[in-house]
């Protein structure tokens, strides 16, 4: 005999694993945006060379 469905648990399922995903993807593009920032902004506290430029004395 079949098991008598449950749809509200289904779905409240579905929506609870959807939004975890969401959640996993939107921390992992946060955390990438701030990489880039911290990329960016370590040349700018260098001496002003770019890196692997002969420096001229």
């Amino acid at each position: 005999m079949a098991r008598k469905p449950n749809y509200s648990f289904e779905r409240r399922e579905r929506e609870r694993l959807k939004a975890e995903k969401k959640a996993k993807r939107a921390a992992a593009k946060t955390e990438a945006r701030e990489e880039k920032t911290q990329e960016q902004e370590t040349p700018e506290q260098d001496d002003g060379q770019a890196p692997g430029s002969p420096a001229t004395e």
